[in-house]
């Protein structure tokens, strides 16, 4: 390829994409009329500058300008070469500026550059491919700085955009205005992205800045939630969006949309493939997809990488000759998708085959996903949405479980179940040996029944009290580890919530991208929108973009390591109650202790985590070892390669192997191929390049997959609150007490509550317990009453301990921990002694008994403002009946309160 020629680039490479774009390629010769040439790649057009490689006529007129280069040369700095001849062809009846042609290209035959010299802000860029005839056409129509204006000029005060919204639409329009291509918006999960960017493309494509929109996301769930989103988005009075624009998606089933017999149908037009294949001026239009589908049409059915209901992708999606023009703007939803590299690179191929401006959207950036969108335009984060009332925050609870923290330890002679994992059947077995997994052994190659029954008995008792404390039983989200077919965690977590919350079949269902899950997307609808089920078990089909406003529970029973993971799973929370608008939190269940909470809270919000690589195929290796490309490392690879063969193949392999190498011995075989390689290279590499040996080395039989379910073992599993203070962070409830006691301790005089606590009770009153709150809940710490009560009652078995108690205990562990009632009965008992009272002022101490122990404090304004007291006379008539000593027996009973 290094020495190819210019002219063989041209006939090979350059020539045959133009031919495949429309363009007949014919040399220039003293027959050419130019006026009647369309669609025409003229070779050696002359010019006053010299002959360009290749004119591109379309009515007669040059539009484009072509300038070749070897193969082995790289294309960007040749577009100077191509401005010259812009400039040199003046018989051409277009002008700008000194140019007379507008759209210059170079290329080496593989790699393109573009560069519209129209304006001079406008920069050079890299484009996937040659242009159409039509794309160039309908390029030079556009008047691109016109349509911006129009843009910044639309107003936007659509009655339903928030404030953080507004923002974000205007930060991405001044990017386009500044000719950016490229950028990021990063809002924080449940702040309405989907809903700012149909904002943002109806604005678009009314100014004219893009008139064919792609609205790429990375699930087909998404793509049902994004059509409905677009269909009953109303730009203007009484018109939704899809009777101005055109929306389209790919297809989808009626029920994906339908909630039941009496809603309104809503059938989702599939984009026609002419708009695909010859995109016109006259399109205006949204096409929402996934880009697994896109990835079809663009590179092959072998471009597909997900399993599960996306595999419909791939079954209804074919390869299609897409121009590069077919969309002017790419939003690309959830766009930190590329959890592997080779996803990545699919993902990233996507994206740059489109000459389009692209806006990446995610709530969770990452390092690759900033590297290629450049500019994050605008950032809108978790904390300040609570902070704004738009979002709610978590509670966490650590779960403890001794067998998924610290594994799962069998006795020999103990009671198991044998799965085979091929065909579901089980062998009711006795050990003969003990046996050891590993905690990252739970669920994949052992599970104890035992654990996950406990896990989910502690569950129901946060769901029960949840239940009892607001009248509705919490919407329950659960990871489950996993959905492989026989041993299935999320099936085992359906059977154990169903058996023990007792409550039927509906109200717990899996929702996977298991073929065994039956039309999932309308299992997701039901969750959000109906009573049942109110627990559903996922693996990560929910994880991403999905939205249950409701849901009040989430569950971590599968360890996640990706921090871009961990906080799309839990962004499902995070979304304010549609059908329970009193939502003010959710909860969050760490099964592993707290850890995975504590882990990713190290991470910041930009941390780069690399996509997983994904293996090289041997075939690759074994060829780049055979061109000597650093050979020692690449013979490296092939013994690490084919060691882990040996470990990994089952014995019918060995003998298979057997008819390439002695015994089938891979194992001495790898130990061997360095000597071998350096000594005999070209015969080894005759054994190694066999088409057959390399097919076994990719699809060598393996052993069955064991899986253990440990009957007879006992876990032992706890629960507590994790305390979460102002910055975020999870305390232990211990910790976060010491906390409070070091802030007691260091801080009376800051807050004057603390010293009348102390020194001054006979000043205790209704001010000095709201100063006490206030300045407690707004420390950095955050000693809220809701976070103080909650950790006493899992430090001391303590439940509603009263927040003075709190706050002596903290400064004197001797102080005793008392509830509101017992305080006050304490405080009535005292002001009692050696006291008789009427039965007039017993039935007005039993009112004030009622107030205090919802209140701590009395003052003279509460008997007339609290209903309690006001409704029996109030201060006048309680006066009265204590003889006008109502004052000083008040002064008396709060400093008693305070004692």
């Amino acid at each position: 390829m290094s020495s190819e020629l210019e002219w063989l680039t041209r006939r090979n490479r350059i020539d045959t994409r133009l031919r495949a774009w429309g363009w007949d390629v014919v040399p220039h010769g003293p027959s050419f009329q130019p006026a009647e040439a369309h669609a025409k790649a003229v070779t050696e057009y002359p010019t006053a500058n010299g002959p360009a490689d290749y004119a591109l006529f379309v009515n007669g007129r040059i539009l484009g300008i072509v300038e070749a280069k070897k193969v082995s040369l790289g294309p960007q700095n040749v577009l100077v070469q191509a401005q010259r001849y812009s400039e040199g062809a003046t018989d051409n009846p277009l002008q700008f500026g000194s140019y007379r042609v507008p759209f210059l290209y170079s290329s080496n035959g593989e790699v393109v550059w573009f560069h519209d010299v129209r304006n001079p802000l406008e920069r050079s860029r890299r484009v996937a491919d040659y242009p159409t005839p039509s794309g160039l056409e309908e390029r030079l129509a556009r008047d691109f700085d016109g349509d911006v204006r129009k843009l910044l000029a639309l107003p936007n005060n659509h009655s339903r955009l928030r404030p953080y919204q507004v923002e974000a639409n205007e930060a991405v329009e001044k990017a386009v205005a500044d000719r950016k291509r490229q950028m990021l918006v990063a809002m924080a999960t449940g702040c309405g992205k989907t809903f700012t960017m149909v904002n943002q493309a109806y604005r678009l494509i009314k100014s004219g800045v893009a008139r064919r929109v792609l609205f790429l996301v990375d699930r087909r769930a998404l793509a049902a939630q994004a059509v409905r989103a677009f269909a009953g988005f109303e730009p203007e009075p009484g018109l939704k969006f899809n009777k101005i624009y055109e929306v389209f998606s790919q297809r989808f089933r009626k029920e994906d949309f339908e909630e039941d017999g009496n809603e309104e149908k809503f059938d989702p037009e599939v984009l026609p493939s002419s708009y695909l294949l010859s995109p016109t001026g006259g399109h205006a239009f949204v096409y929402v997809c996934t880009i697994q589908r896109m990835a079809i049409n663009l590179l092959g059915r072998a471009a597909a990488f997900e399993e599960g209901d996306e595999v419909r992708d791939v079954e209804e999606a074919d390869k299609l000759d897409i121009p590069t023009h077919a969309f002017d703007c790419i939003i690309a939803d959830e766009c930190h998708r590329g959890y592997t590299s080779a996803e990545l690179s699919t993902w990233r191929t996507v994206l740059d085959y489109f000459d389009a401006v692209k806006v990446g959207l995610t709530a969770t950036p990452a390092a690759h996903t900033t590297a290629y969108f450049t500019d994050v335009v605008y950032r809108y984060e978790y904390r300040r949405a609570v902070e704004e009332g738009y979002l709610v925050d978590y509670d966490a609870v650590a779960v403890d479980s001794d067998i998924r923290m610290k594994g799962l330890f069998l006795k020999e002679g103990e009671h198991v179940g044998l799965v085979d994992t091929a065909t579901g059947g089980q062998q009711l077995d006795f050990l003969e040996d003990e046996r050891a997994y590993d905690a990252s052994d739970i669920e994949r190659k052992a599970t104890a029944p035992d654990s996950n029954r406990k896990v989910v008995e502690e569950l129901k008792k946060y769901a029960l009290e949840h239940e009892a404390k607001y009248g509705r039983f919490p919407k329950t989200l659960i990871f489950a580890t996993n959905d492989l077919p026989h041993t299935s965690h999320a099936d085992q977590l359906v059977n154990l919530c169903r058996e023990v919350f007792g409550r039927g079949e509906a109200f717990v269902q899996k929702i996977t991208g298991s073929p065994t899950v039956d039309r999932p997307l309308k299992r997701i609808r039901e969750f959000r929108n109906r009573p049942n089920p109110a627990v559903v078990v996922t693996v990560d089909m929910l994880s991403t973009g999905v939205d249950v406003p409701d849901l009040e529970f989430i569950v971590f029973l599968r360890p996640v390591k990706s921090r871009i993971l961990f906080e799309q799973m839990l962004g499902r929370g995070t979304r304010k109650g549609e059908h329970h608008p009193d939502k003010s939190h959710f909860t969050v269940f760490d099964c592993f202790d707290g850890t995975l909470l504590a882990y990713f809270k190290q991470a910041s919000a930009f941390t780069s985590e690399p996509p997983a690589k994904p293996t090289r195929p041997i075939k690759e290796i074994i060829e780049d070892v055979w061109n000597n490309k650093d050979r020692a490392y690449n013979v490296g690879c092939l013994v690490k390669r084919l060691q882990r063969i040996d470990k990994e193949m089952s014995g019918e392999a060995r003998t298979d192997f057997a008819a390439f190498i002695a015994d089938g011995d891979l194992g001495r075989f790898a130990k061997t191929l360095k000597t071998a390689v350096a000594n005999d290279f070209t015969g080894t590499m005759k054994l190694l390049r066999n088409e057959s040996f390399q097919d076994l080395l990719a699809n060598y039989r393996r052993p069955q997959r064991g899986f253990v379910i440990a009957h007879e073992a006992k876990d032992v599993v706890t629960s507590r609150w994790l305390i979460r203070d102002g910055t975020g962070k999870e305390h232990r409830p211990e910790d976060y007490l010491k906390l409070f006691a070091d802030y007691v301790r260091e801080n009376p005089d800051q807050v004057d509550a603390i010293r009348i606590l102390f020194d001054r009770p006979k000043e205790w009153g209704t001010e000095a317990l709201g100063e006490l709150r206030r300045k407690l809940a707004t420390t950095k710490h955050r000693f809220t009453e809701v976070n103080l009560l909650k950790a006493h009652e899992a430090a001391y078995h303590k439940p509603l301990v009263d927040i003075i108690s709190m706050v002596k205990h903290a400064a004197d562990e001797s102080a005793p921990l008392l509830t509101a009632e017992e305080r006050v009965d304490k405080a009535l008992a005292k002001l009692k002694a050696g006291k008789t009272f009427s039965a007039d002022e017993e039935r007005w101490l039993g009112r004030i008994r009622e107030h205090l122990a919802a209140n701590l404090s009395i003052d003279r304004d509460d008997f007339d403002d609290v209903p309690v007291l006001s409704r029996e006379g109030g201060w006048v008539q309680a006066n009265r009946v204590f003889q006008g000593k109502l004052a000083g027996l008040l002064l008396e009973l709060n400093e008693a309160m305070a004692a």
